[in-house]
């Protein structure tokens, strides 16, 4: 592995396994982690996110049942197969990262979410922060990341 890190906020992870601008990027990201040349960064706090976006869409009956079973489990299997394979990092949610975002919350006028996505980005080294989210990447950017937004 060459040792560069991507880190994925939840936006971008949905990019994955659901068909949207910015799916060409976030899929070579994984078949270049796949290949071991670069290891993939997200937070434990995306995995609930990801499950979440999944479950609302199959409320809302943008996704069958079927659907949402094959996305979920693909979704934790590739997480798990990643992980074994250590070409992805999963970030634990912890006390300390979660007091650094605090400073970011008033800093930039965010989510909790959004800045523990860049505490935890900066935790793991990460040389991309890939996101949708424009907000969230302007702000990634002032606090030095190499942010990657996504959509255009």
């Amino acid at each position: 592995m060459t040792g560069k890190s991507v880190y994925l906020d939840s936006s971008a992870i949905l990019k994955r396994y659901l068909n949207e601008e910015g799916s060409d990027v976030v899929r070579k990201a994984f078949r270049d982690a796949y290949r071991g040349e670069v290891k993939l960064a997200f937070s434990f706090w995306n995995v609930g996110e990801v499950l979440g976006v999944f479950d609302k869409k199959l409320r809302r009956g943008e996704l069958s049942e079927e659907d949402f079973n094959f996305l979920k489990k693909g979704f934790l299997a590739e997480v798990k197969r990643f992980t074994r394979l250590g070409v992805l990092e999963v970030v634990p949610v912890h006390s300390l990262l979660l007091a650094d975002a605090w400073e970011l919350i008033e800093r930039h006028h965010l989510y909790q979410a959004d800045a523990l996505q860049i505490v935890s980005a900066k935790y793991v080294g990460a040389e991309g922060f890939y996101t949708a989210d424009k907000r969230l990447h302007e702000a990634a950017v002032k606090e030095g990341l190499n942010s990657i937004l996504l959509v255009g």
